[in-house]
């Protein structure tokens, strides 16, 4: 093979196209148009049984995983995450509203969000959903007042920063101390936040929750957290009486987007997180609570691509090519946002290794409007399939209308077979709900 493809899903077939599990890309697109998400269900099953079995390795019936919704939320997924054996992390009226229509239930829900609405709060509680992850004092006045008017004792999480500076993305930093998210601990509004969480009758807290960041290809990272959370812990034991029974470590795993990612070994990374914290509970003196993950970009985002078809190249000379194609930001805005690099394939030359350095633009009336710059594809001409991989998360997600474009369909493959999950939008979608 002339490239690497780097997803063990992906193949080459003897006419040279590129073949997502069994299934050829070029006939996805003439059946169903581009742009086009498509989604190997097999390879998202794959990625929830390797977190299942690795939590269970290292915390045995103590490890628990939620999948994070906001990768990607849509109804088909949530009957598989649920079969998985997986919890859902939500953050909103819509994505709880969605699991629920895929029948997902509420009970395994956890709620996040950094300023949950009484609307949304009201709707959560009478969903029934699991636990709420509580991100500062005004929700959890909320939250308690809610809950005591429906006669609700509700399970609740404290969600505390740790003031950890993961090697990421500045916009998908989350464990900073000065973060939107959580209660600091360094600045003893946690302690502050639980203490006055303990002291509402309504609400049960079971834990605390931390979430570093996305996009995390180290351990250390992640290990620092186990030795901050561990050290907050034993502090609320002593200061508060107060010993949790759930530890949210939150996701933050990365996924290969380019040749040059490294392969994150996701079972070896639980291994010596597991390690790490059952040697510094037992330190501490402190008994296993249940330990929660919440995997959202490595359990769908290797398992998907996007098709698009070229409208134009542009060659200006002694600057660039630019590859134009019928997507862009508005089913993928990554690049727009913090200029994330992709891998991009020409579907129907596969085999072939890449041999032209272009940028590749979207249809949008707008500059910053790319899939990538400085890509190297081989030899593409106007009618070409370019395959966008590992877009499984953040992309249909984060779709807009801007210059109202529709948005794609979405097909999800299963045993050599597509069957569409989300349909192309339509004009009549784009104004119905003008007046």
């Amino acid at each position: 093979m002339a490239r690497d493809l780097i997803h063990d899903n992906l193949n080459i077939s003897s006419e040279n196209h590129l073949m997502m599990a069994g299934v050829d890309t070029l006939s996805l697109a003439k059946e169903y148009g581009t742009p086009l998400y498509v989604l190997d269900e097999d390879k998202l099953r794959r990625n929830c049984r390797e977190y299942i079995q690795a939590m269970k390795a290292a915390f045995g019936d103590k490890g628990a995983v939620a999948y994070a919704g906001k990768a990607l939320s849509i109804k088909a997924l949530y009957p598989i995450i649920n079969e998985e054996g997986l919890y859902a992390d939500v953050v909103s009226q819509g994505e709880i509203y969605t699991a629920l229509a895929g029948g997902f239930p509420g009970e395994k829900m956890i709620f996040h969000g950094v300023n949950k609405t009484p609307d949304e709060i009201a709707f959560a509680l009478d969903k029934g959903v699991g636990i709420f992850v509580v991100d500062n004092e005004e929700e959890l006045c909320l939250l308690d007042s809610a809950a005591v008017a429906k006669g609700i004792q509700q399970k609740i999480l404290v969600r505390i920063t740790l003031g950890i500076d993961p090697h990421t993305f500045e916009e998908v930093k989350t464990g900073k101390i000065d973060s939107q998210f959580g209660a600091g601990v360094e600045t003893g509004m946690a302690k502050e936040l639980v203490a006055k969480a303990l002291e509402k009758q309504n609400l049960q807290v079971m834990g605390f929750h931390s979430h570093i960041g996305s996009q995390i290809a180290e351990v250390k990272p992640f290990l620092d957290q186990v030795d901050k959370i561990v050290s907050f812990v034993k502090y609320m034991k002593d200061e508060l009486g107060f010993t949790p029974e759930i530890l949210n470590l939150g996701g933050g795993f990365a996924i290969r987007y380019t040749e040059e990612d490294p392969a994150v070994d996701v079972e070896a990374n639980i291994k010596a997180l597991g390690e790490r914290l059952l040697d510094q509970l037992s330190s501490q003196g402190i008994q296993l609570p249940q330990v929660i993950l919440e995997p959202g970009r490595s359990i769908v985002g290797d398992a998907g691509l996007t098709l698009y078809t070229v409208g134009r190249v542009k060659v200006i000379p002694g600057y660039r090519t630019h590859v134009i194609v019928d997507g862009g930001m508005t089913d993928n805005p990554r690049f727009a946002l913090y200029g994330a690099k992709y891998t991009v394939v020409n579907a129907g030359k596969a085999a072939e290794a890449p041999d032209t350095v272009c940028t590749i633009p979207g249809r949008c009336c707008e500059s910053g409007d790319r899939i990538g710059e400085d890509i190297k594809v081989f030899d593409p001409q106007v009618g070409d399939i370019l395959a966008v991989l590992s877009t499984g998360a953040y992309n249909y997600s984060m779709a807009s209308n801007y210059n109202r474009v529709p948005r794609p369909a979405m097909v999800m493959l299963k045993n050599g077979s597509p069957r569409l999950v989300v349909k192309r939008e339509t004009l009549d979608d784009l104004i119905a709900n003008d007046l």
